[in-house]
């Protein structure tokens, strides 16, 4: 038995890193405006609304193509999907550093999100069909640790790069690394699925709906993605505008915090979460969001100017945010059968996107456009009225991660 596991182990190392990359890549180019928001903002114009709307676009579109894609995840071959899936981002990503305009731009993103569709259901089936149950955990924040790295490396190479040759340059860097991942993808062999991926019919999408404890749990990563998204497109104009950090600085600080943090939250995920199964990996995941609350509030109630401190809690909380995909993932792996588990993926994606991510950066966006307005009053709007505005509405963050630590729990009372 324990020579069978070892086996098991080895042969999954190579595709758990490959699919990591693939992951880490996906992240790295669909964070690739978060630096580069300053930038735009003055190169087009454009408004916090404006800026919020580029991320809302692409969610929408990734949240309504992931659920055919997932359908054809669970038919057909999910290594050349991915390979596709791969070469559609990156191009599309690399295109956006052509844009003339906002809405070219905004075009560009819409393709971002078609080609990255795929890349979580897909990925994450596979997963389930190469780790037992007890390893589960870590090997899903083991491929969710591809976020906070992905989110490290985006900020902290488009940052720099921005200041240095331009955003152009910057976003056009993204798609360099399809040259080696799609190649290796297309090398992997595709595992079966599961022991129950029998010749029957796929069910129907519809069995989700009777699982109560995979109802709540769509529900709480609407509510993840509405904090994450808005901290992730937020946090480098936050440090830039509040605390006078230049752009290069904040892309650095916002990406090598989130990173590290979020390592950490995706290791203790992982180590925490392969004690148990299904219900305790939920009741783990609601305790790590209440506790992010506070740190998260203090971050945002820093005085101006202190950018150490505000970075360092800001930090904290996403490290502690950072904890429920490794928990929360491998406990749907847990309620799922395999011959459903890249659809009910991208059901939960769905949700999470269009009801989380697509709001969360554009609500953001207009909270800081209002209490700009409030405070410029009658004159015009100043870069000082600008700062205002996106300190006021940072502080949705912290009273939602409440929120979600209590949507967590009611999915661990539901759970069976």
């Amino acid at each position: 038995m324990i020579v069978k596991e070892r086996r098991q182990a080895a042969s999954s190392r190579v595709p758990l890193l490959v699919l990591f990359l693939v992951n880490a890549l996906n992240i790295f180019d669909r964070q690739a405006l978060g630096a580069l928001l300053e930038p735009l903002r003055h190169a087009f114009g454009l408004s916090d609304t404006q800026l919020g709307a580029l991320p809302t676009v692409f969610t929408i579109v990734y949240a309504l193509a992931g659920l055919p894609l997932a359908r054809q995840a669970d038919r057909r071959s999910r290594r050349n999907l991915l390979a596709a899936g791969v070469g559609v981002w990156t191009s599309l990503t690399a295109l956006g550093g052509l844009a003339v305009n906002y809405w070219m731009l905004l075009a560009t993103r819409l393709g971002v999100g078609i080609g990255e569709a795929v890349c979580a259901p897909a990925a994450t089936s596979w997963i389930g069909d190469i780790v037992p149950p007890e390893r589960r955990a870590r090997a899903m924040a083991g491929f969710m640790m591809a976020v906070p790295i992905g989110v490290m490396l985006s900020f902290a190479i488009t940052g720099p790069a921005a200041q240095a040759w331009g955003w152009r340059p910057a976003l056009a860097m993204g798609a360099l690394p399809a040259v080696v991942l799609v190649p290796a993808l297309v090398r992997l062999i595709e595992p079966a699925r599961g022991a129950e991926a029998v010749a029957r019919p796929l069910p129907s999408p519809s069995v989700l709906a009777r699982i109560p404890a995979f109802r709540w749990i769509v529900v709480s990563g609407a509510v993840v993605n509405f904090v994450l998204y808005s901290f992730s497109t937020f946090i480098a104009p936050f440090l830039t505008r509040v605390h006078g950090l230049s752009v290069a600085r904040a892309g650095i600080w916002a990406g090598v915090g989130s990173g590290a943090s979020g390592i950490l939250g995706a290791l203790a995920a992982g180590l925490l979460g392969d004690r148990t199964l299904g219900r305790g990996r939920l009741w783990m995941a609601a305790a790590a969001s209440l506790a992010a609350a506070l740190p998260a509030y203090a971050a945002i109630a820093v005085p101006a100017g202190h950018a150490a401190p505000a970075t360092v809690l800001a930090m904290t909380a996403y490290g502690l945010l950072q904890m429920y995909y490794g928990l929360v993932y491998a406990a749907i792996q847990d309620f799922v059968e395999p011959r459903l588990r890249a659809t009910a993926m991208a059901v939960y994606f769905l949700a999470m996107y269009l009801c989380g991510a697509s709001f969360g950066p554009l609500l953001t966006g207009r909270l800081s456009d209002h209490f700009a307005r409030v405070a410029a009053g009658i004159g015009p709007l100043t870069e000082a009225a600008r700062a205002y505005g996106l300190h006021q509405a940072m502080y949705l963050i912290p009273l939602l991660c409440v929120l979600l630590a209590g949507v967590l729990a009611m999915a661990a009372r539901a759970a069976r």
